[in-house]
């Protein structure tokens, strides 16, 4: 039956070992009937078999091997440009022996954006199934080194389906995140891109305009308050760049919105108006603790 998939049963295969895809496989390591992680750092497959993350370590990129067409789930955790490459690779693999269409091979992401793979992955060849996802956690300091197992835990996780996903990889996704502990939401890979401009992505522009703006002079003085405002500056750019591109539009929406809302402020200090301040940040208090609280 398609939708009798059987994590312990199965095969899983991450693309990517660094901090999301060490910190899935941390979880998932004895949870299946095997863990096979790939990666482009030796160093990081060799961590992975010392610390016993993973069962077998095998080199990535390359050409796809009988390993990973071997996986009844594939998990690609590597960052957005890389995910859509991949799949592309899948899309020219053939598949080793009789794989029956009716069992294909999941094909999961864990993607910041969600469009230009959701569209990748409608090309897939029949024997995949793809499903998209997008864990909303992590952290500025990456690799495996700084993998948990608690990451994922009580983060929500977006799940986007495409119309050709089966119940089947729906029960994968469901198997998973039950067992790391997040709390799923469904959406379509459009809406997603449109909020995570604002949550996520845009937020990191500002950090790094924050920090770019502020003198040298000032490390002594700086605070708690400064270093929360600024943390994200401190992600690699590496990560971000194919995210900032497969999102573009929607993040210089999300510039525009906020430009428009310093200008508010900007113009009632300008003119003194410190009435009209007091109320544009009030009503910025309100909005804060609407947003974050449950």
């Amino acid at each position: 039956m398609q939708a009798g998939f059987s994590l312990k049963d199965s095969t899983i295969g991450i693309i990517g070992l660094g901090l999301m895809g060490g910190s899935l496989a941390m979880n998932l390591k004895g949870k299946c009937a095997r863990l096979i992680g790939f990666d482009s750092h030796p160093p990081t497959l060799e961590l992975a078999l010392a610390k016993n993350i993973v069962d077998q370590a095998r080199p990535h990129p390359q050409p796809l091997s009988q390993g990973e067409r071997e996986v009844n789930i594939l998990i690609l955790a590597t960052p957005v440009p890389s995910i859509i490459e991949i799949i592309y690779q899948l899309s020219r693999s053939i598949p080793v022996g009789p794989r029956t269409i009716s069992h294909p091979c999941i094909v999961m992401d864990l993607g910041s954006t969600k469009r230009d793979i959701v569209t990748a992955m409608s090309a897939l060849p029949e024997y995949f199934d793809p499903i998209g996802g997008h864990p909303i956690c992590g952290r500025e300091r990456l690799g495996l080194e700084n993998a948990d197992a608690d990451l994922y835990r009580n983060a929500p996780f977006v799940i986007t389906p495409l119309e050709r996903t089966t119940q089947r990889a729906r029960s994968a996704a469901q198997q998973i995140l039950s067992i790391i502990g997040a709390n799923p939401i469904e959406m379509n890979p459009e809406d997603h891109d449109l909020v995570l401009a604002s949550t996520s992505h845009l937020p990191y522009l500002l950090a790094s305009a924050l920090v770019n703006s502020t003198p040298p002079e000032s490390k002594s003085l700086i605070g708690p308050g400064f270093r929360s405002a600024a943390r994200l500056a401190d992600t690699p750019a590496s990560m971000m760049m194919g995210v900032l591109q497969s999102n573009r539009d929607n993040i210089l929406n999300s510039i525009r919105s906020f430009q428009n809302s310093l200008v508010e402020i900007e113009s009632a200090l300008q003119n003194e108006n410190y009435s009209q301040l007091e109320g544009i940040l009030k009503r910025s208090r309100g909005s804060y603790h609407a947003l974050i609280e449950n």
